[in-house]
Order: structure tokens, then C-alpha cells, then sequence
């Protein structure tokens, strides 16, 4: 598909793409999601109180997202292997703002360092480098400067050809929203909605410490995407004074 046919195929969006220029495209490949429902008064300790905590009947959710960044790169300009290809952890929420539901990180971690210099110079967002290693069955990052690590053993099952609600309201996400001392910026993002497999968890190691009163039990859910085709828009800053709480 290009970017044009891309850009044109919107029905699944739950608002309109926005009328501005696009800036950047990147493709989120190989990708694995594990989610598990938490507590809201030790999830409200990490994301900022200008956000609203979006809420699945009833309850705030996490996910774990591994997967592989490929081709990132500005419009017009040809993507770089060396800097636009690594893998990526990200742990993430999700949240409301501006009448627009996205996500939050909580922790983003790229498997280059230089990878993760530009990203973060770029767009703000809280990238740091961990050891990242992947096979077709087994995704690991360990980062001794913190202390965490993922080790993600698994089987790929048969393809979902009928998302539960659930399932849709986890991976369809157009938002993203980060904040700094200040200011919360603001991302939009296009891409057609995921195709998603089932996912068998051979095996599981997760031991960020800081977030460990979250991360309880097994995950509730887990699925494996070959991937999207990703375009993006430049960020959106916003005092945090502007917002209502």
C-alpha cells in the first residue's frame, strides 16, 4: 500500500486524520502486545494529572509492546538503517485528552543508543537504550542502569479475524500523549488497524521494579501483529495550565 492509499483509507478511525502535513513515517513491525488490567490509584502515581485515565469497563489498563522500528524517517528524505531500524519495549497506558483517546508511556526503551539520541532529540519522548536481543519465538532487554528486564518465549497462533471490543479498544490508538515539567505534547498518528494473531506465552520474565505493584500474575491478554505502516504528525505542545485537571 502507499502513502497515498494509506492517507485515504480512514473509515476505521474514530476521528478525522488531521488536515495538517504529515512529518515523519515509520513502520512497527513484528510486534508483541501483552496487557493486563490494574489498579487506578497505583496507576495514577505515573501519569500526570492533566491527563484522564481512559478506562475499559470500568478499569485502567497497561501493556507491554515489544516489536521492531523500521524505516523511521521524515518526509522526503530516505530512511538510514543504522539509526532507523532497532528494536523497542514500550510500557504504556491509556488515557483521554482534548476529546481524543491515546496513550501514555510510562517507559519507552530502544535497543541503539544512537537510535535512541535522535528519537528522543526529535520528539521529546523518553527514550533510553537497553540490550535488546530477538528471535522468531523470543524477545529479550535487560538495562543494568535500572535494573529491569523482559525476557518475552512464545508461539505464534492462528490469525483473529473478529477483534472483541476489548482487543480493539487496546490496539486502535491514534494518540499519543507525553509530558515534560511544563508541557504535554501532543502526537497524532495514522495507520490501518493492526491485524492481530494469537499469541502462546511459553514463557515470561518481567521485573521492572518500579512497576511491579502493576504488573501482577500473568498477562489477561497477549497477541502478536506482523505489523502497520505508520504516519505521523509533529508534536503539539500544550502548557499544562491550559488543562483542566
Amino acid at each position: 500500500m502507499t502513502i497515498r492509499e494509506l492517507l485515504h483509507t480512514t473509515q476505521h478511525r474514530p476521528w478525522e486524520i488531521p488536515t495538517e502535513t504529515w512529518q515523519f513515517y515509520q513502520e512497527w513491525n513484528k510486534a508483541i502486545f501483552l496487557h493486563w488490567p490494574v489498579d487506578l490509584s497505583e496507576l495514577k502515581k505515573f501519569v500526570p494529572e492533566e491527563l484522564e485515565i481512559d478506562l475499559f469497563d470500568g478499569k485502567p489498563w497497561i501493556s507491554v509492546v515489544a516489536f521492531t522500528m523500521e524505516k523511521i524517517r521524515p518526509k522526503n528524505l530516505p530512511s538510514f538503517p543504522p539509526i532507523s531500524d532497532f528494536d523497542e519495549v514500550n510500557i504504556r497506558t491509556y488515557v483521554k485528552s482534548n476529546h481524543k483517546t491515546g496513550v501514555y508511556f510510562l517507559s519507552m526503551e530502544g535497543g541503539k543508543k544512537l537510535s535512541c539520541q535522535v528519537a528522543k532529540s526529535i520528539s521529546q519522548l523518553p527514550y533510553r537504550f537497553s540490550r535488546m536481543k530477538r528471535t522468531a519465538n523470543r524477545y529479550t532487554s535487560n538495562n543494568t542502569e535500572f535494573k529491569d528486564k523482559l525476557d518475552i518465549q512464545f508461539t505464534i497462533g492462528k490469525e483473529i479475524t473478529q477483534k472483541t471490543r476489548l482487543q480493539t479498544w487496546l490496539t486502535e490508538r491514534y494518540a499519543l500523549f507525553q509530558d515534560n515539567k511544563k508541557w504535554i505534547n501532543e502526537f497524532e498518528i495514522h495507520h490501518l488497524e493492526w491485524p492481530i494473531n494469537e499469541m502462546n506465552l511459553k514463557e515470561l520474565i518481567i521485573d521492572y521494579q518500579r512497576f511491579n505493584q502493576l504488573f501482577r500474575g500473568e498477562p489477561h491478554s497477549s497477541q502478536y501483529s506482523e505489523g502497520v505502516k505508520v504516519i505521523a504528525w509533529g508534536k503539539r505542545k500544550k502548557a499544562k495550565t491550559e488543562y483542566g485537571g
